[in-house]
């Protein structure tokens, strides 16, 4: 399967982290915005086929948002407001999975399968 996926894991909680916003931009231009499902994924590929070109990419996780709506009582601003990740894609006919473990303090990310 070709394509970008991501799922983020609330590491705080332990659990998927559902409901969270995200936006995935090339060169500037957002190509998708949405919010996770109750799996802490999407229901679709984030691209696919044609629409996923080589080059660099940029993920962007509102997790500040995410925790206060859990009830979190965070600093202002937060340690982490809004997680990016800026990653390449060398080979457009791949698969690309980038997760995100996150809790108000801290991230981890890396290339999944």
């Amino acid at each position: 399967m070709s394509g970008l996926t991501t799922h983020v894991l609330d590491t705080a909680h332990g659990k998927p982290a559902a409901g969270m916003a995200l936006r995935l931009m090339r060169d500037g231009v957002v190509l998708f915005g949405a919010k996770t499902n109750a799996d802490g994924r999407f229901d679709s590929p984030l691209l696919t086929g044609e629409a996923l070109k080589a080059g660099a990419y940029r993920l962007e996780f509102d997790v500040g948002r995410y925790f206060r709506g859990l009830g979190l009582d965070l600093p202002e601003p937060g340690f982490l407001e809004t997680v990016a990740v800026e990653f390449g894609v060398a080979d457009a006919g791949g698969h690309y999975h980038v997760p995100l473990l996150v809790s108000p303090f801290g991230y981890s990310t890396y290339r999944g399968s």
